[in-house]
């Protein structure tokens, strides 16, 4: 698509573009739980993981709800934001530091994830697709605990670990 024409087109073209991000992820995700040191990290990565493949499950059934064919559009804002997170991942760090760097880059992903999210469901409220708010008001929640319980671990003894690390 060259130019998005319509609130439809935008709603399409934003639609193909998270459906590769999506996608991306699933590649991603079991890279981040194999390098995070801390079992509660590699869990919440795992448990993602899980999550990210509904949300993939359920981008597909917005496409057939609005008549479209599935396809992706590639994603360059989630390809550079995993590209941030691989150079962390080579980075020579400390276990708890390096887990502290995986959480952030993780919360970057899903704040993106969470924007396009955001905005997909009050395009599909404005163009009445009604079916469609549904399925990605169920993933916009998901990606907002993920990053809650991001937070969580960061908040609760990672940030702190990795604090005193030498």
């Amino acid at each position: 698509m060259s130019k998005p024409g319509t609130l439809r087109d935008l709603f399409i073209d934003t639609l193909r573009d998270v459906y590769n991000a999506e996608g991306q992820l699933v590649k991603a995700l079991p890279k981040m739980a194999k390098t995070a040191s801390n079992p509660d990290l590699a869990e919440a990565f795992e448990s993602h993981l899980k999550e990210t493949k509904g949300h993939v499950e359920r981008l597909e059934r917005v496409f057939d709800v609005i008549g479209e064919k599935a396809r992706g559009k590639k994603c360059k804002g989630m390809e550079g934001l995993i590209d941030e997170g691989k150079e962390w991942i080579d980075e020579e760090a400390e276990h708890d530091v390096l887990d502290a760097g995986l959480i952030a880059a993780a919360q970057k992903v899903e704040h993106y994830e969470i924007a396009s999210y955001g905005c997909l469901c009050t395009w599909a409220r404005q163009l009445d697709l009604d079916d469609a708010v549904g399925l990605l008001g169920q993933n916009l929640d998901e990606e907002k605990a993920a990053d809650e319980k991001l937070t969580g671990l960061a908040e609760s003894h990672i940030n702190a670990q990795a604090a005193s690390s030498r």
